[in-house]
């Protein structure tokens, strides 16, 4: 392998030859040499929008000439079209602000740049970086990914699977089936009103999620090192956000108090109880579809979901609630990744957290799994699930909890009694209740109707 030699504050280093990255970047790519999690490309992408802001910003405030600003720009383009992603190799396990994969960034931004202009136009702390620290540049790469990720990606997803269950509660209007709780049979309830429960959980969901992106889009940049905002310009802050939400067509403003958000996580703890909580919701999804399919003969069965694989290397024919199982695992590890940005969160020591890469790899990787996962079981599951009409009214039929409908005639005990009796003879609630003395069988069929009861 060819090298370069370049340097650093601490001394030269051996950069490879095709790489752009410089020196700081080097040594963190031979220090950190911990699991294979890298610092996520929506970070990345985040900060080439933030750099390419920065610029502009500078510039209009007169601290960055026209050349400059173009030739960053040009390279933050660049890295927004994936054209430099062999460029940023950096570990999630490098130090806590996220200071590595700043000047990972900013050293790209001047390799590739100086390459462009054919000169050493660019350096990275002093151009690149210019009116900015890392300790206020990490923090808002996170809340622009975050921000950007659940706004175009996540709540299309959500609307997908609520439209798909939209359209299975009319067509499917008027089945009746028994209602569950605790697992046991209770009073019956349409299909459709089974199913509008579903759709609902998720718009709810939407709507949380949403209300979080209003902290997402406060910025930390201009807060440089401590919050003061030290060597950035009268009004960059505001320059910057009006610059970053004009790249990417949303409402970003700068944070009011600069000292909590170099420090705090709120926003992101915030959003991240909202994505526990579409997760808990797809748990419950998922397990009502799974138990409602299961069979094909000796379980629920009263709906029918589509067949993608086979579910055996033993047992041919069977198939298995896949999309349901892997909705159920996505859930899980949204909840495992809810404990590790809130303790993320939780390590703001005075005017920094020093825990920010964890929190939002965690982060990124819940909205992803979330994303994808509604999309693959709106896709593979949900579009194909099928009402087992006969199963449905077998099952309703058969429940004794349809007893209930009776409890303003014979009484509440007396109703008990008949369902009892029923249960333990193995008889229906109309014989149970005739025998009983109850009711005739005239007075029975009179009040005995289940399709009013929904």
């Amino acid at each position: 392998m060819e090298f370069r030699v370049e340097h650093d504050s601490m001394g030269e280093v051996k950069v490879p030859a095709d790489k752009y990255w410089g020196a700081q970047t080097q040594r963190s790519y031979e220090n950190f040499k911990i699991g294979i999690e890298k610092i996520p490309m929506e970070i990345i992408r985040a900060f080439a929008i933030l750099k390419k802001a920065a610029a502009m910003a500078n510039h209009r405030l007169g601290k960055l000439d026209e050349r400059r600003l173009q030739v960053i720009s040009q390279v933050c383009d660049e890295i927004l079209e994936g054209k430099l992603d062999a460029h940023f190799p950096l570990a999630v396990w490098q130090t806590g602000s996220g200071t590595q994969s700043n000047m990972n960034v900013n050293e790209v931004i001047a390799g590739r740049g100086n390459e462009i202009a054919g000169e050493k136009l660019i350096h990275p702390n002093d151009h690149a970086n210019m009116s900015q620290s890392s300790n206020d540049t990490f923090p808002t790469a996170m809340h622009i990914a975050a921000a950007m990720e659940i706004e175009d990606k996540l709540i299309p997803a959500i609307d997908l699977l609520s439209a798909t269950f939209g359209r299975l509660m009319e067509e499917n209007e008027g089945i009746i089936k028994t209602g569950r709780t605790h697992l046991q049979d209770a009073t019956p309830i349409t299909f459709s009103q089974e199913i509008s429960g579903w759709k609902n959980m998720l718009d709810k969901s939407k709507e949380m999620i949403s209300l979080s992106l209003k902290g997402l889009k406060e910025l930390a940049l201009g807060g440089t090192a401590v919050g003061t905002g030290l060597n950035a310009p009268e009004g960059f802050d505001r320059e910057v956000a009006a610059a970053v939400s004009s790249l990417t067509g949303k409402d970003f403003i700068t944070a009011p108090n600069k000292f909590h958000s170099l420090t705090s996580k709120d926003e992101l703890v915030f959003a991240h109880g909202a994505l526990k909580g579409l997760a808990a919701d797809l748990m419950k999804i998922a397990n009502d579809v799974r138990w409602l399919s299961s069979g094909p003969r000796c379980g629920l069965g009263e709906i029918f979901i589509p067949e993608n694989e086979p579910g055996s290397s033993i047992m041919p024919g069977k198939v298995n609630p896949t999309q349901c199982e892997a909705m159920t695992m996505v859930a899980v590890q949204v909840m495992a990744n809810d404990v590790a940005v809130g303790m993320s969160a939780s390590q703001g020591n005075f005017e920094l957290n020093v825990f920010m890469p964890v929190c939002i790899y965690n982060f990124l990787q819940s909205v992803r799994l979330l994303t994808d996962v509604l999309i693959s079981f709106n896709n593979n599951c949900a579009v194909g699930i099928r009402p087992n009409r006969e199963k449905m009214s077998e099952n309703l039929h058969r429940s004794l909890m349809l007893v209930t409908c009776l409890n303003p005639y014979i009484g509440y005990e007396n109703a008990a009694k008949t369902a009892k009796k029923a249960y333990a003879e193995n008889i229906s609630l109309k014989e149970a209740c005739v025998s009983l003395g109850f009711l005739t069988e005239e007075e029975f069929d009179k009040v005995f109707l289940p399709e009013k009861m929904v």
